[in-house]
């Protein structure tokens, strides 16, 4: 499991996470939280280099407003 960033905002039915360094997941990764419950996908990564956004599209079964401030991670597959 790698760690993404915390959620810092949500636009456009997307939750945007703030990459914690200048690593990122590929597009296309899952994305999860703390309890291995999948938030969704990385569809975009924006920003400054050394600490972009990701761009995650939710899951059919994910709520955004709750995810606000928490952290989320890459799954290892």
């Amino acid at each position: 499991m790698q760690r993404v960033g915390a959620v810092v905002n949500t636009a456009q039915g997307l939750a945007v996470v703030r990459a914690s360094d200048a690593s990122y997941p590929d597009l296309g990764t899952t994305v999860i939280d703390e309890r291995l419950d999948t938030v969704g996908q990385v569809v975009d990564v924006f920003g400054p280099v050394d600490r972009p956004f990701v761009a995650v599209s939710p899951a059919s079964e994910t709520q955004l407003a709750p995810l606000l401030g928490t952290v989320v991670y890459a799954r290892s597959e």
